[in-house]
């Protein structure tokens, strides 16, 4: 029963198992959890911070489960990382959405520093940490254009 759990979530329920790119259909499963939660930052923030906690507490188990260095189907990492980079804007619009998800695969796939060193760290620290990165960063890069397009709004 504990492996079933651990497997459900850090697949986030089976998403982790598709053939093809599971991190991007696991980053497409974060943009629906955040229309889902977006009408409640309060909800939204807990969410967020709730997932990160359980990624770091059971991914290095799944990892251990799988029997693989940050295996594929471990996606936890990737849905945790797309809620840390629209963490805090509300309100939401698709073009905001578009570039999140474009940025957070970019940043996710490129790995910038520290990321590419945190990942090479053992069990859940290497497979949360750089997708945490990945957010936060995009999360950073989102804010500062934002900024710049309302003040060439105004």
């Amino acid at each position: 029963m504990r492996n079933f759990i651990i497997k459900t979530l850090s697949t986030f329920f089976y998403v982790g198992y598709l053939p093809f790119i599971p991190g991007t259909f696991a980053s497409i499963a974060g943009i629906l959890l955040i229309y889902l939660l977006k009408d409640n930052s309060f909800i939204y923030i807990l969410f967020t911070v709730v997932l990160i906690i359980l990624g770091f507490l059971i991914s290095g188990k799944a990892e251990k489960i799988f029997n693989k260095k940050d295996a594929r189907f471990i996606v936890i990492d990737e849905v945790s990382g797309m809620l840390l980079s629209l963490l805090l804007f509300i309100p939401y619009d698709i073009k905001l959405i578009v570039m999140a998800f474009i940025l957070f695969r970019i940043l996710d796939a490129f790995k910038p520093y520290p990321s590419d060193r945190l990942q090479r760290l053992a069990g859940s620290i290497g497979i949360m940490s750089d997708d945490i990165v990945a957010g936060l960063y995009t999360n950073i890069i989102l804010q500062i254009v934002s900024r710049l397009v309302s003040l060439r709004a105004s």
